[in-house]
């Protein structure tokens, strides 16, 4: 790692040349959902669902007023995905309308050999099936996309929907030091 202009540049590894441009990755298609870049005409239904206590009580957001939720959408309209060392969250959208249901962040270590991921749904569009399929494409462009050898989601103990959702798509509870309360389990793809 150097320094650009007083920020931190990576020095590329061989991980992180297997790393697919945004480009080819975004917009995915899968059974009742598009994955697509987020985008600021996605604020009323983003803040909709990120204003729901019910969804926020496990999740480590707080809502946030429009103005700063307009610039965060139109920064990740455009950020690089993946992007080693910076978290990414691509919407997830109805098929026909693309109107915006949930969004899952990604984060891929700087070495692009481990990414974490975490995921929210609106309660409207809950019980489909969507967001299962939606974190198993995300987990699977993940592993295509880069050289990661594992996805870790990390979850409120109390969440069983979400601890659920983790096991469909394959991943397994794990044990991690990193955590500072048996409160926030963490799960994990099978590392190869």
């Amino acid at each position: 790692m150097g320094t650009l202009g007083g920020h931190e540049t990576l020095k590329a590894t061989p991980a992180m040349d297997s790393l697919m441009s945004s480009s080819e990755l975004l917009p995915r298609h899968g059974p009742g959902f598009t994955l697509r870049r987020l985008s600021t005409a996605d604020l009323t239904d983003f803040q909709d669902y990120r204003h729901d206590e019910e969804l926020g009580r496990y999740q480590g957001w707080l809502p946030t007023p429009d103005e700063q939720a307009s610039a965060f959408l139109a920064e990740m309209s455009v950020a690089p995905f993946p992007h080693p060392g910076h978290w990414v969250q691509i919407g997830i959208a109805e098929p026909e309308s693309q109107r915006l249901i949930g969004d899952i962040g990604v984060f891929l270590d700087l070495d692009a050999t481990s990414a974490e991921i975490g995921f929210t749904l609106a309660r409207i569009a809950q019980g489909r099936g969507v967001a299962t399929a939606a974190v198993r494409m995300v987990v699977d462009v993940i592993f295509k996309c880069s050289a990661a050898e594992r996805v870790i989601g990390i979850t409120d103990a109390r969440n069983l929907p979400s601890m659920r959702l983790m096991e469909r798509v394959g991943m397994r509870r794990i044990e991690t030091g990193r955590l500072s309360s048996a409160a926030t389990p963490a799960w994990s793809t099978p590392t190869s």
